[in-house]
């Protein structure tokens, strides 16, 4: 990173701390990503610099989970960007329908409603019974939050017509049932997903997969860390296995990028060639 003024030099100071006393390393993550999130904590928390705030994080543990939160990028909905889910069903589900058992990593889950998607996906194409889905993050508070599967009802609406125009094929309705004003997923839907502590940035491959989904976590990173983490994705893929990332990430200029062949190119959607 270059320096261009005292407060460059401060972020630094406070990622280095952040890594070296809690082992979170956002060092490599987009700068501008990275300084929008320090600076709004810095106005909340009314501090007079990025310094005094390094002081709080290495001697209160409280402050730095809340700067480990704000840092976390935890931005999702069920059926996000319907015309992906669309092409999963008749690009993806294909390949997957040829497995007698099937493993698919939601890496950088948040608070689970894209692993809860694509459960709802697998029970309408008679897969879910033989798939586990391990659904992974470093927020822990995220992944508690997506244990629960309880989320505002007032989203009901929003993820009914995103779950329609991805071709659902029943009724969104049936999936959760109502409680005062909270959405509570079918426990039907949790049984095969196994949530799980996993850091992209510091932890090697989770497990070996037919299908790795990482959407919208990557354009968080600088570009060397994008190579380091696509290849922890090529590297837990089976032959054949399938990577989707987000609808502003590819994997041109990537180091992998010759490794795979492109199923869907718009909804950045990519098969691992065989070795």
């Amino acid at each position: 990173m270059e320096y261009k003024d005292t407060s460059d030099i401060e972020i630094s100071l406070l990622l280095d701390a952040v890594y070296k006393k809690y082992g979170y390393d956002f060092r490599q993550y987009s700068e501008a990503h990275i300084r929008r999130r320090i600076m709004n904590r810095l106005t909340l928390s009314g501090l007079g610099s990025i310094s005094q705030m390094q002081d709080f994080v290495l001697h209160d543990k409280s402050f730095a989970s809340l700067l480990i939160q704000d840092l976390s990028i935890t931005v999702t909905e069920m059926f996000r960007d319907p015309d992906f889910y669309k092409a999963l069903r008749e690009k993806v589900i294909p390949v997957l329908k040829t497995y007698p058992f099937i493993k698919i990593w939601h890496a950088g889950c948040s608070t689970g409603e894209e692993a809860y998607s694509m459960a709802i996906i697998l029970r309408e194409e008679g897969l879910y019974e033989r798939t586990t889905i391990y659904a992974t993050d470093f927020n822990q508070q995220a992944l508690n939050k997506a244990k629960e599967g309880i989320f505002p009802a007032g989203l009901m609406k929003e993820y009914t017509l995103n779950y329609q125009l991805s071709g659902g094929k029943e009724s969104f309705a049936g999936y959760y049932t109502s409680s005062y004003d909270m959405a509570i997923i079918n426990q039907a839907l949790k049984k095969n997903i196994v949530w799980a502590n996993h850091n992209l940035v510091t932890d090697s491959v989770f497990a070996e997969v037919h299908l790795v989904l990482c959407r919208n976590v990557l354009i968080y990173f600088e570009r060397s860390l994008q190579n380091k983490v696509q290849k922890l994705f090529y590297d837990s893929l089976t032959n054949g296995g399938v990577l989707c990332l987000g609808s502003k990430e590819s994997l041109r200029f990537s180091d992998l990028q010759g490794e795979y062949a492109v199923l869907d190119q718009k909804r950045r959607i990519f098969k691992k060639k065989y070795e």
